[in-house]
């Protein structure tokens, strides 16, 4: 089966911790460093998901913002597709499928940012077309979200999301785990 690293909205904007105050943003960045590294050097497929914001009054990943730019470590080289998208579903009104289908694509390793949004939105999305998900749960980042004046911990909304992801869209796994398997072999 061929498979894709797909790598979300890891943008400048999720690490200024102002606005989005991303917990544990910089470790699953380096855990999605090192997975890009492996897919890079055994020159497997790439894909790279940019939210845009179409809001008037958005306040984070405006067009034309240093803000929406894609983090440096993460920008696409040459021949990895760039899919600009304005939902957290990577796959609503972009060409992403098709982009996928076109290479052959039949699984997806997801990391990025955020694990109870675009994460999750984009991994279910995925399973509904078919395709075989592995999540790096370790190479994803949430925050603390409020629900009837309640404050849900960084860390519990980041395990809920996985726990349900795991339950029937996608295998989750550590970076340890998944690089454990990977053809190129644990990096050193």
């Amino acid at each position: 089966m061929k498979s894709a690293l797909l790598i979300i909205d890891l943008q400048n904007d999720c690490f200024t911790g102002d606005r989005l105050e991303l917990a544990g943003i910089e470790q699953a960045a380096a855990q999605a460093r090192k997975l890009l590294m492996a897919f890079r050097k055994s020159v497997q497929p790439i894909f790279h998901l940019q939210q845009v914001a179409l809001e008037q009054d958005a306040t984070i990943l405006r067009p034309g913002t240093p803000g929406v730019e894609i983090q440096a470590p993460f920008k696409p080289l040459p021949g990895e597709p760039l899919v600009q998208k304005h939902f957290p579903n990577g796959f609503r009104e972009t060409g992403l499928l098709e982009a996928l289908q076109e290479a052959g694509i039949e699984g997806l390793i997801i990391c990025g940012a955020m694990s109870h949004m675009c994460i999750d939105a984009t991994t279910r999305a995925a399973f509904d077309y078919g395709l075989q998900c592995q999540v790096i749960h370790d190479a994803c980042a949430s925050r603390n979200l409020v629900f009837e004046s309640m404050e849900v911990p960084a860390p519990q909304v980041h395990a809920a999301f996985m726990a349900a992801l795991r339950a029937r869209y996608a295998k989750v796994l550590s970076l340890e785990e998944f690089l454990s398997t990977f053809p190129a072999g644990p990096l050193t």
